[in-house]
């Protein structure tokens, strides 16, 4: 690594939720002399010591094009994920999947030596909702039924026999719980609850409560905290996986807690056939198959990313869904065609 003048970092997805606040991250760290985003948009975003360039990983031909981009760099971290169509798994497989595959080998011919890929809690198997939370041992399998855990899943079996082929490059994988920011705001309706919801509809006081269902429990943290441990992985030796959350865990009553609202305890059965009613007629981008996913994710331990990292959340998980929901009532959004907000007036 070119230590003494600084790194080159490359990022693919850097405009999105994650990918904005982890670019960021790096042009303000001395110790970081460039930063390449990477997008299928290139976007309207003046960031210090940051380029901008296009690649759509799902491109049978993209491999060549990284290959070019990652040229000199010291480290890639890989964010580029497709959340839709949820009713087209097989595009995106062709982007989360085979487009991983093509920057996994461009890592390689590149001579890339760094490699932080971001996994997810997604990628574990159904795992305790409740005690310490299970570490990074604990199998990664997903949940077959949704896509979005699938694909974490395989790309967790591909890296494993990446590392035993390119023992070369030091690889790092991210394992986050939900994250939030208020510019992340519109992207993630869209994605989850979809166009035609008025962000102003999520004032509590319109509400009438909170579903309380058996498995209603996860982890969130906010994303410029996520972005700090990737950075930090770019920055230490850091290999293998690491979870990340913050405290504390998400449950009904913190949501009652957090919406002002009432918990109303709700039969699973109801809710999951409600929204595969709602999903199927395409009323809702979020798939039923996602929402069982939710309910059987394990809660993480994250002692080996403060530990190993020295990681520390500066804010709390409530903390930073509070502020993801002032953001859908704003139409909060960026200049970045997946964070294009629409402001409320």
């Amino acid at each position: 690594m070119s230590t003494n003048t600084g790194l080159r970092v490359v990022v693919t997805g850097a405009t999105g939720n994650v990918g904005t606040s982890v670019v960021r991250a790096l042009s303000a760290d001395s110790r970081i002399a460039s930063v390449l985003g990477l997008a299928r948009r290139v976007p309207d975003l003046d960031i210090s010591r940051t380029a901008w360039a296009s690649v759509d990983l799902a491109q049978e031909d993209a491999t060549g094009v990284l290959v070019r981009h990652l040229d000199g760099a010291d480290a890639v971290i890989h964010l580029a994920w497709r959340f839709q169509p949820t009713h087209s798994p097989v595009t995106t497989w062709q982007t989360n999947v085979l487009g991983s595959l093509r920057l996994f080998e461009a890592v390689a011919e590149a001579r890339v030596p760094v490699l932080v890929h971001a996994s997810s809690v997604g990628a574990y198997s159904p795992g305790p909702k409740t005690g310490a939370g299970v570490d990074e041992s604990w199998p990664t399998h997903g949940w077959p039924d949704a896509a979005y855990c699938r694909e974490k899943a395989y790309l967790e079996r591909v890296l494993d026999a990446y590392e035993l082929r390119h023992p070369e490059v030091r690889v790092a994988r991210i394992r986050p719980g939900f994250m939030f920011k208020e510019s992340s705001a519109s992207e993630q309706r869209r994605i989850f609850a979809g166009r035609f919801l008025p962000g102003p509809l999520l004032n509590p006081a319109l509400l009438p409560f909170v579903p309380d269902l058996d498995g209603l429990r996860f982890q969130a943290l906010h994303t410029d905290d996520t972005a700090q441990a990737y950075l930090l992985a770019v920055l230490l030796d850091a290999r293998g996986a690491f979870n990340l959350a913050a405290e504390p865990v998400i449950d009904a009553p913190a949501l009652g807690e957090l919406l002002r609202a009432r918990v109303v305890r709700v039969p699973r059965r109801a809710v999951h056939a409600a929204l595969s009613a709602a999903w199927s007629l395409r009323a809702v981008p979020a798939s039923p198959h996602l929402f069982d996913a939710l309910l059987r994710m394990p809660v993480m331990n994250t002692a080996r990313a403060r530990e190993e990292l020295d990681w520390q959340p500066r804010h709390t998980s409530t903390a930073a869904l509070e502020e993801f929901l002032r953001g859908v009532r704003r139409g909060a959004g960026e200049q970045t065609a997946p964070l294009a907000g629409h402001r409320a007036h």
